[in-house]
């Protein structure tokens, strides 16, 4: 329906010249990108309808009288009269499409395979960073939600038409690390993960809890790993050589979750190798004024004119701290690949320090500084008591996939359904994964979210398995007619057929979904895919309930409403797919 409100709008532009001409004013007309384009709050009002309001002060008439003197232009324009009636509600010019035509063409576009992609964003170059863990843990809860949003948002953009690039800037240095080597040192007695059975990352997180129990025994495990850090820091070959050793273990046992959650990254960089990037660029700004050393000898700037503290940028002794590695990061990454935009998906409590980034890099002259923006979301919390963690203070990811899968097969087991699904452990992995994505993504990423996991599960209601579900309903009646059930074999498909307001509707859905991918990219906003796939599965499940497909005794008719099916079934895959949830051919 993109392309239909294009030409609508060209349509109403055209009238609005022609209006212009007959009274003789001598206002410009305006063009039709700019025309405002609305949808009525009841469908019986018409598909869209244009208000008035605008032109009325410009034309010196009343909002009504313009759009009854519109209508009767465009009634004589030959396109209108292809593609629909324009007819004026009050101060409103309100349009009802010819619905076969339309049907037609949603149908034929929801076929090909650019379905949902729809080059708003073409040429564009957007980077996306997220996920960023440390490498002495495992991903938690919290990562859960930062790379469903990373993940989707990118997908959305690249549907969109923009080049991507996904980075994980793993945090891999620091005290952090070195409480966890020093862990290993003491109790680790050189086995590997292998040996005890667990994932890399899984095995490093154990020593660094463990580094609680060092502190007990030795009152100067701080002092000891802030000397391991600064032997790092000086290179020294054993310190980097076990420093490298558990990171490697991290990695591999971090990237084993990404893949289990359809998760992947254009590249990773790592702040071993990043962190001494801006203090060349700190210096510039230095000598160029746009900073100042203080008494002290640390590098600072002055930001209380826009609302902000003055930084620190490198301290007395020289070294730098985390905002000077980003800063350097963010221009290295625009000489190495010049960006559009770069979005960073990081937790709401890093607003002010993106603030302050941002506002130092316009600073020192880097007019790309405003295409920076940061993707801020809220907190992740369980229902207290709901699972009991590995570390003790945070929620494992791999431990809540694991829970989410058993209570999804439990519940397929309750229904009598493991024949019916065929691979119960995969399944019920992939109904997790969509509860799980759909119940993170759903919400705006601002907000906090109180994640109930057996809630997310649910089949009905606003929930990733209910939006799977009405994908596999949509399957089964495509594989029922494959296996030779219903008429829809003896009819021929006629879009023109699909004129019952019940078939409008839906087919008024499927016209929607590349707009809600442009709305979604355009506003950075995974959640508007999300409402949108769950909208398209509460309407499917009212008409297939209310209008016969295959058991419809007209042939064509139901070969016609098949086609609409079809259709349905491919919104579901790329919409799904954009939402990083797993479409489901049964469930």
């Amino acid at each position: 329906m993109v392309e239909t409100k294009a030409a609508w709008k060209r349509i109403v532009a055209r009238a609005i010249a022609e209006y212009i001409k007959e009274k003789g004013s001598p206002v410009q007309a305006p063009a039709p990108e700019s025309v405002v384009l609305e949808r009525p709050p009841k469908p019986e009002l018409g598909d869209f309808g244009f208000p008035m309001f605008p032109y009325a002060k410009l034309l010196r008439a009343a909002p009504a009288q313009v759009a009854a003197a519109l209508a009767a232009i465009v009634a004589r324009d030959p396109e209108a009269a292809r593609l629909g009636a324009a007819l004026p509600e009050g101060p409103y010019l309100n349009v009802r499409l010819a619905r076969g035509p339309e049907a037609a063409a949603v149908l034929a576009a929801a076929a090909s395979a650019s379905w949902g992609r729809t080059g708003s964003l073409a040429g564009k170059r957007v980077l996306v960073e997220f996920s960023s863990p440390n490498t002495n843990k495992p991903l938690h809860l919290g990562h859960l939600r930062n790379n469903v949003l990373g993940e989707s948002l990118s997908r959305i953009l690249g549907a969109a038409g923009a080049e991507l690039r996904k980075v994980n800037h793993i945090n891999d240095r620091g005290i952090h690390i070195c409480k966890s080597m020093l862990a290993y040192e003491r109790y680790g007695e050189g086995r590997t993960p292998a040996q005890e059975g667990l994932k890399g990352d899984h095995f490093v997180g154990k020593y660094y809890v463990l580094f609680n129990k060092l502190k007990e025994e030795d009152p100067k495990a701080e002092e000891k790993a802030q000397a391991m850090l600064l032997a790092w820091e000086q290179g020294d070959p054993a310190v980097r050589a076990l420093w490298q050793k558990m990171k490697d273990w991290v990695m591999e046992g971090i990237k084993e979750t990404y893949a289990r959650t359809g998760v992947s990254f254009t590249l990773y960089d790592f702040e071993s190798d990043t962190y001494d990037l801006g203090k060349r660029e700190v210096l510039r700004g230095l000598e160029s004024g746009v900073f100042f050393r203080q008494e002290d000898g640390a590098v600072s700037v002055k930001l209380e004119d826009v609302g902000l503290d003055t930084k620190v940028l490198l301290r007395k002794d020289g070294t730098s701290i985390y905002i000077t590695q980003d800063i350097g990061t963010a221009i290295a990454r625009h000489e190495d690949w010049p960006y559009d935009r770069l979005v960073y998906v990081v937790g709401n409590e890093q607003k002010y320090h993106f603030q302050v980034l941002f506002e130092i890099l316009k600073r020192l002259g880097f007019g790309w500084a405003s295409d920076l923006h940061h993707l801020a979301y809220g907190m992740v919390n369980l229902p207290s008591g709901r699972m009991k963690t590995r570390e003790g203070t945070v929620v494992d990811a791999d431990d809540l996939v694991d829970e989410v899968a058993a209570l999804a097969a439990k519940e397929i087991e309750a229904k009598g359904r493991e024949g019916a699904v065929g691979d119960l452990a995969a399944v019920a992995e992939k109904i997790a994964l969509g509860a799980l994505h759909y119940y993170l993504l759903q919400t705006s990423p601002m907000k906090d979210i109180l994640y109930d996991p057996e809630l997310s599960l649910s089949f009905t209601g606003d929930t990733g398995p209910y939006i799977q579900y009405m994908g596999a309903r949509a399957s089964s009646i495509i594989r029922k007619h494959e296996g030779g059930e219903g008429n829809a074999a003896k009819g021929k498909a006629e879009p023109a057929l699909l004129g019952s307001d019940a078939d409008w509707a839906l087919i008024s859905r499927l016209a929607a979904f590349p707009e809600a991918v442009d709305a979604a990219a355009a506003g950075l906003e995974p959640s508007a895919l999300a409402g949108y796939l769950h909208d398209l599965a509460a309407d499917f499940g009212t008409w297939y309930r209310d209008n016969p497909v295959l058991a419809n005794p007209d042939a064509n008719l139901a070969a016609s409403r098949l086609e609409l099916v079809r259709a349905v079934r491919r919104t579901f895959e790329a919409g799904m797919g954009l939402a990083c949830i797993p479409f489901l051919e049964s469930m």
